[in-house]
């Protein structure tokens, strides 16, 4: 069984069908399709129930997808090994981020550790918190930026407390004219990312009782503020996706400060290569340099 065929079986659980694979693969849809088949007859069973909507595991190409996985990455350490014998004059490291971080943090990072290092290729997926954090666990990644908490069993560096703020329509005052308090937010709508809804910002709704039918959902952060704008709702969003977007909204803390806690997390079971670490402390130095604080590893979950 060559490596080709595991990676295009990821790619297939990750993108739901052989198109979308194929396009991540930079191949045909019949290329996808064929080697899945030749997988399949080598394991001797059907890792995939095909139907109109997509592609799901069969109960076996599940308990086959760690292992396949492991492998993958295996394989990647191994090249990385290769590459870091011969120095960080070559490679590869692939990274996971949110958005606001790839808009606000990762341009300068990468620019500088590009002109060090300009001959090892960097990669960007971009997803969800819990997205990130699999993809780490699972080897696809070398590094990822997300928020606490961190279930799984990976490093942990603690990287910055980032407030959150109540987002409204340009000229809202708050009562207090200060900060968001339960008077000012009953009886609005509130716009969100569905993303957020689990985590730091389910827990500020919840605090000042807003009930889930005055909650709709946008796709991303610009959608939130321009919603604001036209004053559809009211938004929440943490300090680092407001930087670049002020538009015409007024921004208020809340009465009780809220706030996420944005990290960076490797694998614990995978030796970190060079050019992995040289990346994780320059990102310690501009997170040091930018906001004035000390970055330590940490082993909270």
């Amino acid at each position: 069984m060559s490596t080709f065929s595991y990676h295009v079986f990821v790619s297939v659980v990750r993108y739901g069908s052989f198109f979308h694979a194929s396009q991540q693969l930079n191949v045909t849809p019949s290329a996808v399709s064929h080697s899945i088949n030749q997988l399949e007859e080598q394991l001797g069973f059907p890792l995939f129930l095909r139907s109109r909507s997509g592609m799901t595991l069969t109960s076996e190409g599940s308990q086959v997808l760690p292992y396949i996985q492991q492998l993958l990455s295996d394989e990647a350490t191994l090249m990385q090994i290769s590459d870091d014998i011969k120095g960080l004059q070559s490679g590869s490291i692939r990274i996971g981020a949110f958005s606001s971080v790839c808009i606000n943090w990762l341009p300068h990072i990468l620019g500088v550790f590009s002109k060090k290092y300009p001959e090892i290729d960097i990669s960007i997926v971009q997803g969800s918190f819990e997205e990130i954090t699999q993809y780490i666990k699972s080897g696809e990644l070398d590094v990822g930026f997300t928020t606490l908490p961190v279930s799984e069993n990976l490093d942990v560096i603690p990287l910055l407390e980032d407030s959150i703020y109540c987002v409204t329509p340009e000229g809202f005052v708050p009562k207090n004219g200060q900060s968001m308090t339960e008077q000012d937010i009953v009886n609005h709508k509130f716009i969100l990312q569905k993303v957020d809804y689990d985590r730091d910002t389910k827990l500020i709704l919840d605090y000042y009782r807003v009930e889930p039918n005055a909650i709709n959902f946008s796709i991303d952060d610009q959608s939130i503020i321009a919603m604001v704008e036209a004053g559809i709702g009211l938004g929440i969003l943490p300090k680092l996706a407001l930087q670049k977007n002020p538009g015409n909204i007024a921004i208020f803390p809340f009465e009780k400060p809220a706030s996420r806690k944005i990290v960076l997390v490797t694998n614990k079971s995978k030796v970190a290569s060079p050019s992995v670490i040289e990346l994780v402390t320059e990102i310690k130095h501009f997170i040091e340099k930018t906001y004035n604080t000390k970055v330590t590893p940490s082993d909270e979950k």
